[in-house]
């Protein structure tokens, strides 16, 4: 969706996806940092209006703010004053809307104020970076709403065009040519990965695969690559449930790292 703007200057994207679970269940995920480090990244939140929100975005930095709204379970906003260097201040608002069938419809918008279209691009970003993780979003409300929760990141750059790190990574992990609804498994190294193809995304700047995963625990890989401008970047998240899915997501990390940062070297 194209960036919306006013008279008074302000400028934004939103999105707006239906997905299941109850308005608490939802509200768990998106509001507070065990549920946002269940699907998105690792997160922490001070449940309050005024409280601080940090995101921890691993090789890509991390962004710090504060919640502007607290209203569980229809309502959250936090803006973020430092999320790029010389930016305007960025807000976010979600909201959660119950729908028939244990559903519920979640908004979210991203707003700023600027007399210039210096920033169109970073709001578009935005609106592009986010299918992914909320077909994460779905899958975990849908089988691991609740649960105890812990994700590790790891990610490579290379020059190819992101076509080819796609590819690449597709082969080297036994993934090329995967559909929905496959059963499908990657070598043991650097970690042997199996369950059910969840979803595949191809588009002209990124590539992603998702796997609702019964080894080495359940839990969710997002496999990936998207286009930087000068090259791609190649990229594992792994979202482990259970009581011991902190150990598991320490363990991984590094082997994932150490594995895309060869493969791609």
């Amino acid at each position: 969706m194209p960036i919306k703007k006013d008279g008074s200057g302000k400028r934004w994207v939103e999105m707006e996806l239906i997905v299941p679970g109850s308005p608490e269940e939802v509200w768990h995920a998106i509001a507070t940092g065990n549920g946002n480090s269940a699907w998105f990244t690792k997160t922490e939140i001070d449940e309050r209006i005024g409280g601080s929100i940090a995101f921890d975005f691993g090789p890509n930095g991390g962004s710090t703010g504060e919640v502007t709204h607290w209203e569980p379970p229809a309502r959250f906003a936090y803006v973020e004053r430092e999320w790029s260097e010389g930016a305007p201040p960025v807000a976010t608002e979600i909201t959660i809307t119950a729908r028939s069938g244990d559903r519920c419809v979640l908004r979210m918008v991203h707003s700023l104020f600027s007399s210039t279209d210096d920033w169109d691009d970073q709001l578009e970003g935005f609106e592009g970076g986010w299918p992914a993780f909320f077909e994460v979003l779905r899958i975990y409300l849908a089988h691991f709403a609740g649960e105890k929760a812990a994700s590790c990141f790891a990610m490579a750059r290379t020059k190819e065009p992101e076509a080819k790190a796609w590819e690449r990574l597709t082969e080297a992990l036994g993934l090329a040519g995967a559909n929905v609804a496959e059963e499908r498994t990657t070598p043991p190294q650097p970690e042997h990965l199996a369950g059910i193809v969840e979803r595949v995304q191809q588009d002209a700047k990124q590539r992603y695969l998702l796997l609702r995963l019964k080894a080495p625990a359940a839990g969710i890989a997002l496999i990936g690559t998207y286009s930087t401008g000068d090259g791609a970047n190649a990229s594992m998240a792994l979202y482990f449930y259970g009581d011991d899915a902190r150990v598991r997501a320490a363990d991984s990390e590094p082997k994932w790292r150490d594995w895309l940062e060869a493969t791609f070297r």
